[in-house]
């Protein structure tokens, strides 16, 4: 697949309980920054692949969304080579937005927090 999403490499998505889903990439050399630390930018990747990956698992129907809005706060570096999983918790749902947050960790250190919301696609006529 030539899609962006695939920068990210391999994502496994599972259920976390009602509303709750969990999203884990495996970063590598190609998501590194220059400190040889996880790059922001491909955690923010992360972040918004799981508000649809993790969201939908989390029960919101969110096939046909766009990301809306994005907040996060980077609270400690990520590291090459170790999992990161995104907790997602799908915070509401109306017929057209999903507000969804959660957290990044990293064996048990937490690397972000972030929130959001998706816009559902309206159905052409």
């Amino acid at each position: 697949d030539n899609r962006f999403n695939r920068v990210i490499g391999k994502l496994l998505v599972r259920e976390s309980g009602p509303g709750r889903g969990i999203c884990r990439m495996f970063p590598d050399e190609s998501h590194a920054n220059l400190g040889d630390m996880v790059h922001g930018g491909a955690i923010l990747t992360f972040i918004d692949m799981a508000f649809f990956a993790g969201g939908r698992v989390a029960g919101a129907d969110v096939m046909r969304a766009v990301t809306l809005d994005c907040s996060v706060r980077f609270l400690s570096p990520g590291r090459i080579g170790i999992p990161l999983d995104a907790e997602v918790e799908l915070l509401r749902e109306t017929k057209r937005l999903a507000f969804l947050a959660g957290k990044v960790v990293q064996e048990g250190e937490l690397v972000a927090a972030f929130s959001g919301a998706l816009r559902k696609a309206t159905r052409r006529r």
